[in-house]
């Protein structure tokens, strides 16, 4: 019985032919992926130890279940897998809090440590209990109460000698409960046929008998990173059955307890009910997976299902569900709505009376483990398996039971299957030594961390030329071609959208996200600007715009430098994502950016880029100048200087007649003193508030060019053109922390905030050179110095 009814998900695909986009949506019955719950972490927890230690809880520490060490490098004792990641699009600011690492609902997750929890169990003579993933109803259901009463109950009170893996692992070990995730199980099955990497996810030393403290651990590739997760082993069941995923051995408990950790990583049971094999895959590889439409399939997909298999990539298909049935079996045996495993893709010699050679052959598997099987060429029972011989039966594992496994010709599974997905293997899969093992070869791969901030970075598609090139722009050099192909290169990209699952009890759902290429004329070039994409085409895009958990596409090109652009659909969309490229020879990848600075000499600039013209002052702004001068003399006095205050009067009664604004303010003053005021006078003489008007007219005349519409605004995203335009160059950091400094609720940059943004900047810049004596980047402050230099400007 499964008690858990399917619940529905919508996928929206939008495509662009060039005629204009075009959105298809299509409802799969597989069911909903499920938000996760968040996890509290840090100080001071209760974890509950069972009454067969004495009953009640013990409190320590969450720091005492932390790997030890922990020196600035980031690194961890305890054995645990340090991962490095790289940093995301928005800015850090040192020695500040941070909101996004205490909102983190792996937190606690990641502080727990295999050593030290099994250490202090073993002290202590207790059995664990996870305060992370505690033994209640809401680490199964977030979204109602139980119809049944589970009992959570651990192996050894279940069955006599339990044991977590009974004489080896099989892809016929895994048997689904009543949870509806065979998904789940598809992806487990297929991992169970690449021994190494198995091993890797599932550490094989655990056992019952040794040291035993009712823990157990499992590596799990979540979003970048390999992740330890360890768990308590009280499975839920009832009537001292397991409820969920369980082995066909009942004394065998691997399977249950790899599904709880997962179960773990993503909040609840609930939240695995319903989902891509491909997800699966990829978590429990670190790959990266495409998807084909079998109807649609490249002419190549054999040789591509060959070389997958040869490099140890998993595979799963399908056959859409039909919407009026859950799971209907057809004629020939197989099941709609349901994910299989490819185990295996062979050329198996055949002889009969009309024809000898090769057939292309494809093993599949029903995660369901029974009768539930293809009946057609090639089925168990089969007469044409007496075509081939019987040593080449034992070689391809042939196994004629009722064990959910069957093989059918390549013809006949594209046919009848209508979904194919291949998990890519790459560099954080498997290490060289472990490749060597086990005879396989591996795709090289180059990975980027990074966000889409709305007003900053978050551009949309390519129908929004306007802030299509403020998306985030990555640099990908391809110079070996594939050793079987004439001069091309074949590359996967995969851009994932992170965290979005566990997000969905927020309200948030999947994002529309895809990605363009470009070709690159100049390998070195900084931020491709907007007259860029007006005046050249994508050489390669994702297959789709899709609000899956990633797009992923295959191309062949030609050596050289090309752009990587991901994206959302729509502009102004929130989220994090990590962009994967996988190449079968190394490349070089890395975020196209340049170096904050003030750009003195405009001919250094690329055409597109230049730096507006200093034009010579109209008859309005020689007025205005002369006007200036008789302000200034009057109110300087004897000593022909002013103040913040005097400046405020005599620059507001000339701007104020231009800008419909308020005026600037004495803070804003204070700045444009600080500008010329190197000895802190707090005062400017009449040569420096002549070089600060110059500067004031240049960046009057850049805010009025980009003010398209004279509104007395400009989008966020024009402001790096607009700082561009005059004399700045600044990278993605710098601009991103401009942004979030200067712009207004609505994302907009007013003409007091961007003067006043590039009065600021100037000044940082040119005290920093005057403290980066070597010329390196990088400045030497004693306390007084960077006090004095960041809050007087």
């Amino acid at each position: 019985m499964n008690f858990f009814k399917s619940a529905t998900r919508t996928v929206r695909t939008t495509t662009d032919d060039g005629s204009g986009p075009r959105t298809e949506t299509k409802t799969y019955s597989f069911g909903d992926d499920g938000p996760s719950i968040g996890y509290g972490g840090g100080g001071n927890i209760d974890i509950g130890f069972g009454k067969q230690f004495g009953g009640g809880k013990k409190s320590f520490n969450i720091s005492n279940f932390i790997g030890g060490g922990g020196g600035s490098d980031g690194g961890s004792g305890g054995g645990r897998r340090t991962c490095i990641r790289q940093p995301s699009q928005r800015p850090q600011v040192g020695g500040r809090a941070s909101r996004k690492e205490k909102k983190n609902p792996f937190s606690g997750l990641n502080n727990q440590s295999y050593d030290n929890i099994k250490k202090m169990c073993l002290e202590e003579g207790i059995l664990f209990e996870d305060p992370e993933f505690p033994a209640q109803d809401d680490s199964i259901f977030f979204s109602r109460a139980p119809n049944r009463p589970f009992v959570w109950k651990r192996p050894v009170d279940l069955v006599d000698s339990p044991e977590f893996i009974a004489s080896g692992v099989s892809r016929f070990d895994v048997k689904q409960g009543e949870l509806g995730d065979c998904w789940l199980l598809a992806a487990i099955a297929s991992l169970t046929c690449n021994e190494v990497l198995l091993n890797k996810v599932v550490p094989p030393e655990q056992n019952f008998t040794d040291e035993y403290c009712g823990l157990f651990k499992f590596n799990i590739w979540h979003e970048g990173d390999w992740t330890e997760v360890v768990v308590d082993d009280r499975l839920p069941s009832y009537m001292d059955n397991l409820v969920f995923m369980h082995s066909a051995d009942k004394h065998e408990f691997w399977s249950a307890l790899l599904e709880k950790a997962y179960a773990k990583l993503h909040g609840s049971y609930e939240s695995l009910k319903g989902g891509s094999t491909s997800e699966a895959m990829e978590d429990f590889t670190g790959g990266v997976t495409e998807m084909f439409d079998l109807k649609k399939a490249p002419k190549d997909l054999l040789t591509i299902m060959l070389k997958a298999h040869d490099r140890g990539s998993l595979m799963g298909c399908s056959i859409d569900a039909d919407p009026n049935q859950l799971e209907a079996e057809l004629a020939n045996g197989l099941i709609m709505g349901h994910a299989y495993s490819v185990t295996a893709v062979k050329m198996v010699e055949i002889q009969t009376p009309g024809r000898s050679g090769k057939l292309p052959m494809v093993r599949c598997r029903n995660p369901w483990g029974n009768e539930s099987e293809w009946k057609g060429a090639f089925s168990d029972e089969s007469e044409r398996w007496k075509y081939i011989t019987d040593s080449d039966k034992e070689e391809i594992g042939l196994t004629q039971e009722d064990d959910g496994e069957f093989w059918m010709t390549f013809g006949d599974w594209q046919s009848n299957f209508q979904k194919l997905e291949i998990c890519n293997l790459g560099p954080d899969s498997l290490d060289d030594d472990e490749l060597v093992k086990i005879g396989k070869k591996r795709w090289e791969a180059t990975s980027e961390v990074g966000e889409w901030i709305p007003n900053v970075n978050a551009g949309g598609c390519r129908n929004y030329l306007q802030t299509f090139f403020t998306n985030p722009q990555y640099r990908v050099t391809v110079t070996d071609p594939d050793e079987d192909e004439d001069d091309l290169c074949t590359i996967l990209v995969g851009v994932l959208q992170k965290d979005r699952r566990k997000k969905r009890k927020e309200g948030l759902d999947m994002l529309t996200i895809g990605y363009v290429i470009y070709k690159l004329k100049d390998p070195d070039c900084g931020p491709l600007d907007v007259d860029f994409f007006k005046y050249n085409a994508s050489v390669a895009k994702s297959p789709s715009f899709i609000n899956l958990r990633e797009v992923c596409g295959r191309h062949m090109l030609q050596p050289g430098t090309y752009c990587i652009i991901p994206s959302t659909f729509e502009p102004h969309n929130k989220g994090e994502y990590l962009l994967r490229i996988f190449t079968e020879k190394a490349n070089v990848t890395h975020e196209i950016d340049e170096e904050t600075a003030i750009q003195e000499d405009q001919e250094q600039y690329r055409p597109s880029q230049r730096r507006t013209e200093e034009k010579p002052p109209t008859e309005e702004e020689v007025e205005q100048e002369d006007a200036l001068k008789r302000s200034f003399k009057r109110v300087s006095g004897d000593d022909m200087e002013i103040d913040a205050f005097e400046l405020r009067d005599i620059l507001n009664a000339v701007f104020k007649k231009e800008f419909d604004f308020d005026g600037f303010g004495v803070d804003a003053c204070r700045s444009m003193v600080a500008m010329h005021d190197g000895d802190l006078s707090g005062k400017l003489g009449f040569d420096e508030f002549k070089t600060l008007w110059t500067d004031l007219r240049k960046w009057k005349g850049v805010f009025k060019e980009f003010d398209k519409d004279s509104s007395g605004r400009l989008s966020s995203y024009e402001l790096r053109s607009a700082l561009h335009a005059s004399g700045f160059k600044l990278s993605n950091r710098t601009f991103s922390t401009l942004v979030m400094r200067f712009s207004n609720k609505a994302g907009e940059i007013e003409f007091s905030d961007f003067m006043l943004c590039a009065i600021k900047l100037k000044t940082m810049l040119a005290s920093f050179k005057s403290y980066d004596a070597q010329r390196q980047g990088i400045a030497a402050f004693d306390v007084d110095s960077f006090v004095a230099t960041t809050m007087y400007s």
